[in-house]
């Protein structure tokens, strides 16, 4: 029998990667993990914590506005861009800490480096040779910016946490959720900001009332959109930005952020050293089991390409110990995965859009739906309005979808995703006795079907 280093090596310390390596080294399996960035990943780092973070802080000015309407009273306040930067650090930096407590505490070994494949056993890092039994690849993702003139004068969802200086005005390419988050926090924090989208919409896959509500109270706030547009170009001049578009239309900023998608992290990493096959996006190929088809390479998380989310990656990586070192029968299930875009106001789903509802099932479909004041606005004098929509399949009365554009939206619809993969029904939907006075409850008042 061959002996190894390891019996399971890690390349990629994020989420997946993490989970995976903790759960297995636990179950006395020799783990080392290799990373050559952050421990973490691109959630920890610079995703979904720091971007949560700065959410909150961008969220204060209408709160301070809307204070003034239950009697607040107060001088005009200040933000400082630098102390929010600061601060977002060691909070950053306090949670790799414990990110390395907690592999250290589990019995994985951390390699700090760039991890490269040079058979189906080894891996070097650093002029380095490690063995193992078995190689997962759990190295995430990465932004994509198109190859168009002056792409290097552009920055990325990577790179905007961390500026010395918040620009005046920014212009956002793209449309989809990481574009939409950065432009309200971007607002809330008093920059002017212009979103080009190539669609017609924002948000592409998400259900089209959603789509078309967000951006109508994204507008309010005082939110650009440019729809159908291309950029053709960038250029800078001295401090500030021109953005040429498909159109020959100019238009100057003092920054420019690419938000328009993101590839599996895949590159440099000598898959084609050993025969790994990817798809044309560069996304690992692998069976039900995370393997690929070099039997001893497995792989799991953004860098497959499947589901991008984070909790996702998480599920993968107990799978995958699951079926490989405790012989389960461990899946994870694709459907009614729950998800929330942070943008303002948020965003959360699960279930069938309306338009795969009809595409599934015909006219065998009712459709609820319900816009409305939340009740803080009622005095705060904000003008942004909640809409709540619930997607029923007529004949086993099951709530196939579930949408929500509102504050707290992620909050509200993590619940309503138990509910609905538990099979949940209109008519105990109906049943519930809503908590009163929430915006929840609308979700268990809904009556009438629109038409």
């Amino acid at each position: 029998m061959a002996s190894y280093d390891y019996d399971l090596l890690v390349i990629g310390a994020g989420s997946g990667g993490v989970r995976a390596s903790r759960i297995a080294a636990g179950l006395g399996v020799r783990v080392a993990i290799i990373e050559d960035r952050y421990l973490g990943g691109t959630c920890v780092n610079v995703g979904c914590v720091p971007k949560k973070l700065y959410v909150y802080a961008s969220q204060f000015r209408e709160a301070f506005t809307g204070s003034i309407g239950f009697g607040w009273k107060f001088n005009q306040p200040e933000f400082d861009w630098p102390t929010l930067v600061a601060n977002k650090s060691k909070e950053i930096s306090r949670l790799q800490n414990v990110y390395d407590g907690l592999l250290q505490k589990s019995g994985v070994e951390i390699i700090k480096g760039r991890g490269t494949l040079i058979d189906q056993h080894s891996v070097m890092v650093d002029h380095k040779k490690f063995t193992a039994e078995r190689i997962l690849i759990a190295t995430g993702g990465w932004p994509y910016i198109p190859n168009i003139d002056g792409k290097e004068h552009v920055i990325t969802s990577n790179d905007i946490f961390n500026l010395e200086d918040l620009p005046n005005r920014i212009v956002i390419v793209g449309g989809g959720y990481i574009a939409v988050e950065f432009a309200g926090i971007l607002n809330g924090l008093g920059v002017e900001v212009t979103i080009l989208e190539r669609g017609d919409k924002i948000l592409n896959g998400f259900d089209e009332d959603i789509r078309d509500f967000l951006m109508q109270e994204m507008s309010k706030k005082g939110i650009q959109f440019k729809l159908n547009t291309n950029v053709k170009k960038i250029e800078k001049n001295g401090s500030l930005f021109t953005v040429l578009d498909g159109e020959d239309n100019l238009i100057e900023t003092d920054l420019v952020m690419f938000a328009t998608g993101r590839l599996p992290n895949s590159k440099n990493l000598g898959l084609e050293n050993v025969g790994v096959k990817t798809n044309n996006l560069g996304a690992i190929i692998v069976n039900d089991d995370y393997q690929t088809n070099v039997s001893s390479i497995f792989a799991l998380g953004d860098v497959t390409n499947r589901v991008n989310l984070t909790p996702v990656a998480t599920a993968e990586g107990m799978a995958f110990v699951g079926k490989v070192y405790q012989k389960t029968d461990t899946v994870v299930d694709y459907e009614n995965i729950p998800t929330a875009v942070f943008s303002q106001p948020n965003v959360a789903t699960v279930g069938m859009s309306e338009v795969l509802a009809r595409s599934k099932f015909g006219e065998d479909v009712k459709i609820f739906k319900s816009v409305f004041k939340p009740m803080k606005n009622t005095l705060s004098g904000i003008d942004e309005k909640t809409m709540m929509k619930m997607i029923v399949h007529k004949s086993t009365d099951k709530v196939i979808g579930l949408h929500m554009v509102g504050p707290d939206a992620g909050e509200i619809v993590q619940g309503m995703a138990i509910a609905i993969r538990a099979g949940a029904t209109k008519a105990i939907f109906d049943s519930t006795i809503g908590i009163h006075p929430t915006a929840a409850e609308e979700f268990v008042t809904m009556r009438t079907p629109v038409a």
